[in-house]
Parts: C-alpha cells; sequence; structure tokens
C-alpha cells in the first residue's frame, strides 16, 4: 500500500528519508549521529537515554526521543532554510531565555515544547 506524502521542502525532506532504517519504520541511532556529527555513543547524551537503550533501535523512549530531535530540526530548517544551518542552531546557539543553553541540551531535558515555542516567538517575530 502506497502512502501519501506530505508537503515538505526538498532538503528536509532529503534529510527525513536519510535517517530512516532500511525494513524498520524506525529512525537509525547511526545515522542520525553522524547527521548531528556525534559519535554513536553521545547519542545518548542528545536523546537523553541509557547508553544500553541503543542495542535496541526500535525502542519507543529511543524513538520518540529521536523524533523529537528531528522536529526540532524541522522547525530550525523551515527558519534557516538550510539544513546545514538548522543543525548547526541545534547543536550550538545558545538561547539567552533557557540559561543560555542550546536547543539540543533542552530537548535532552525533555524542554522540546519550550525550544518550539521559542522558535514560534522568532518566527513570529520575522513576520510582523
Amino acid at each position: 500500500m502506497a502512502h501519501a506524502q506530505l508537503p515538505r521542502s526538498k532538503a528536509f525532506s532529503g534529510f527525513v528519508d536519510s535517517q530512516h532504517e532500511p525494513g524498520t519504520p524506525c529512525i537509525s541511532p547511526k545515522r542520525l549521529s553522524q547527521a548531528l556529527g556525534v559519535k554513536l555513543a553521545d547519542l545518548t547524551q542528545l536523546t537523553g537515554v541509557h547508553r544500553n537503550t541503543l542495542r535496541n533501535p526500535s525502542s519507543e523512549r529511543l524513538q520518540g526521543r529521536m523524533r523529537e530531535i528531528v522536529k526540532v530540526i524541522s522547525a530550525a530548517m523551515e527558519l534557516t532554510g538550510d539544513i546545514d544551518k538548522a543543525i548547526y542552531w541545534y547543536r550550538n546557539e545558545p538561547i539567552a531565555g533557557y540559561g543560555h543553553r542550546s536547543a539540543a541540551e533542552l530537548v535532552a531535558d525533555g524542554q522540546v515544547e519550550a525550544v518550539l515555542a521559542f522558535m514560534r516567538d522568532l518566527e513570529n517575530g520575522a513576520r510582523g
């Protein structure tokens, strides 16, 4: 059965597709760590999961945390227009209103909604 593709930018679509673990409906921890420029073992810090969780890539907790990372990078991509800039921002840009912590640090601490709210504020400020 074919599935419908929702519209999204070509660059981001390519990024999401490149994170797919072939033969599964899962995000590949190895591929995501490569895209983020970190060692696989360091992905545990970015996802906030125990290192042993990486042994079970289909773990719902791990998959959920990786989906959060992809969600924030998607929003950053909409703001920056470039996947590399979005990943750089995610990993490195300090956010003043959150103790100068990066989006990656905040997401690892489970503060995805705070990061998305910050990004909505940026987008709304840029538009109006």
